[in-house]
């Protein structure tokens, strides 16, 4: 039996067949009160054979051999615009750059963490879950201090430049991840718990999002932040 193909039950109603003749003056004026209309009895008939049902072909039509979506090559641009940004926030380069060496590891008085802080966290964010999403082995770290680094300035010079090079990699490998045709947006993650790479990728841009806001709202305590 296919997907939409079922046996179904068919109600037929049948009326019998009766004298319309009533035999005594009280049955004729019954009858004619009533207009002689007999009772139907009810016969369940069975129905051979299956129905067939036009929704199969449209289900099977809209959607691919993989169960996406016929559209996913839009859905997968979208995703790519999404986790750049720059579309209902600033984008994540304008945010990280030219912040100046000496303010990085500052924090505002009412702020909770400074610029390292943000753009640390962000890096070993989407690290973990892009690693998550494509590797079995993968081993997250502890949360929530091993998703922060251990002092709120940069350790070297170099530090900060690392993780900004760092983090655009990473954020390039989740965009060939969700552009890949080949990559199953709705499947369950073999490895996982239910999650999807949809859903992965989804947390990335939204999580990214959310802390962009943050370093922003730091530089502008800090004096940092042009406004174009």
């Amino acid at each position: 039996m296919g997907h939409f193909g079922f046996d179904s039950p068919c109600v037929t109603t049948v009326k019998t067949q009766t004298d319309p003749r009533p035999s005594t003056a009280k049955a004729r004026l019954e009858h004619a009160l009533t207009r002689g209309v007999p009772r139907p009895k009810m016969v369940v008939m069975k129905r051979s054979g299956k129905k067939k049902s036009s929704r199969g072909k449209t289900a099977r039509k809209s959607t691919r051999g993989d169960g996406s979506p016929a559209n996913d090559k839009a859905l997968r641009e979208q995703l790519v615009k999404l986790l750049d940004g720059g579309q209902a926030h600033t984008e994540w380069r304008d945010a990280v750059m030219d912040v100046p060496e000496n303010l990085r590891g500052a924090r505002p008085q009412g702020s909770p963490h400074t610029a390292w802080q943000l753009l640390e966290h962000m890096r070993i964010a989407q690290w973990d879950i892009l690693e998550f999403s494509r590797d079995a082995k993968h081993v997250s770290p502890q949360f929530p201090a091993g998703y922060w680094p251990a002092t709120e300035a940069p350790p070297s010079g170099k530090a900060w430049e690392e993780s900004v090079k760092a983090f655009e990699r990473d954020l390039e490998e989740m965009k060939k991840l969700v552009s890949d045709p080949k990559t199953n947006l709705f499947g369950r993650i073999p490895h996982g718990k239910g999650q999807t790479i949809l859903r992965e990728a989804l947390l990335t841009a939204d999580h990214n999002a959310y802390h962009l806001g943050q370093l922003v709202l730091v530089r502008k305590m800090l004096g940092a932040w042009g406004e174009s």
